[in-house]
């Protein structure tokens, strides 16, 4: 949070969202703060930000949300006009982060306190710098051989091929350092000599631009894997080993976890015949109880599974909501995390789990619900 929060300690929150007007995620925001009784939040376009026309007043409790589905803020960001379009991510990265960085001064002079940390969100964007502050605080994650500032850099497929032989990887998920939403993921596997592929949602036209597509594909020869990952290379890429997950009625099978104000709150399950368990690229919501079942059947323990997501966000203190994409390996015994998200809780409709303190509230009721609880804490602190 920021260091304003102490001039504003104790009082009713007074809402401001950092976002895209009239997008799914400042609605569900905006009906959540409503639901709590509060006034509406006020909107600070991305766009205002950008141009340097952003302001805050004092009191106000800032919430930043995704600058995505606005074609301008796109356009401006990453200097692309067709938001399809895979290229430009570390463009996108650095003109965001710059942003966040404008927001987070702009609020401090106005005396508004901050729900999103600069430092975490930029941490939380380039997935290298991520999976080494997970890796640090003994967080389990994939093995990487791209991990944190000091990894060499991969400049095209034979770096990728190198780095798979060097450290004993025959299947390993090929990333966009900057990327989300699975852009520019590939899911690559070799098979002994001359025997390799991947599988992507990433589209290459006859002029060698890349396109994000809702069509998961495969990639049979290499020198197309070679061409893709080649156009992928200049924006950066991280690679990480290919963990086995553990599977449902066929499916491969993950979680999204949602953790507010250091507590797991929400979880999906997530299910699909490919690799990428992306809802968006035909991935379905799966059985969550059956889930929790399979964990406890095996002798594992749901509530450790939920530890290591709340060990995830312990890494970003400073920031009230992440979600955790929490890998379950094969047996359902052990986790790991494969990504920790800044605008991971997009849920709509979902509940609470049990015991977690936000049952019967969706994930934005349960934002709003913590930093109602901070300020009344606040106040029965400041009370003789």
């Amino acid at each position: 949070m920021s260091p304003s929060a102490s001039s504003t300690a104790g009082r009713a929150p007074r809402f401001t969202v950092v976002g895209v007007p009239g997008n799914r995620r400042v609605t569900l925001f905006q009906d959540a703060v409503r639901a709590a009784g509060l006034p509406a939040a006020r909107v600070v376009p991305w766009l205002d930000v950008l141009r340097g026309e952003a302001s805050f007043l004092p009191g106000e409790t800032v919430r930043m949300d995704s600058p995505g589905e606005d074609t301008e803020v796109e356009r401006l960001l990453r200097a692309v006009g067709d938001p399809a379009r895979v290229e430009g991510t570390a463009r996108w990265y650095a003109g965001f982060t710059s942003a966040v960085r404008t927001v987070a001064r702009a609020a401090a002079a106005a005396g508004a306190e901050l729900l999103d940390d600069p430092d975490d969100v930029a941490v939380l964007f380039d997935k290298r710098l991520c999976h080494a502050v997970l890796d640090g605080a003994g967080v389990p994650v994939p093995a990487s051989p791209t991990s944190g500032v000091a990894a060499p850099v991969v400049r095209d497929w034979a770096d990728v091929r190198g780095r798979m032989a060097d450290h004993g990887m025959s299947r390993v998920f090929v990333k966009l350092a900057h990327g989300s939403s699975a852009s520019g993921v590939l899911a690559v596997e070799t098979a002994g000599p001359g025997r390799i592929g991947a599988t992507t949602s990433v589209e290459r036209d006859a002029s060698g631009r890349l396109f994000n597509s809702l069509r998961v594909r495969r990639i049979t020869t290499e020198p197309e894997i070679a061409a893709v990952v080649d156009a992928l290379a200049p924006d950066g890429l991280h690679i990480e080993r290919w963990l086995p997950k553990a599977t449902r009625h066929g499916r491969a099978t993950d979680l999204r976890v949602v953790v507010v104000a250091g507590r797991a709150t929400h979880a999906v399950v997530r299910t699909s015949h490919s690799p990428m368990t992306n809802l968006h690229l035909g991935g379905e919501r799966g059985d969550l109880d059956a889930v929790r079942s399979a964990v406890e059947a095996a002798g594992g323990s749901w509530s450790e599974a939920l530890a290591v997501c709340e060990r995830a966000a312990a890494c970003f203190p400073d920031t009230l909501c992440v979600g955790v994409d929490l890998l379950p390996s094969t047996g359902w015994r052990r986790f790991a995390v494969g990504e920790v998200n800044a605008f991971g809780d997009l849920l709509p409709r979902l509940t609470g789990l049990p015991g977690s303190g936000a049952e019967g509230l969706d994930t934005y009721a349960a934002q709003v619900a913590a930093v109602q609880n901070r300020a009344r804490n606040n106040r029965a602190t400041a009370t003789p």
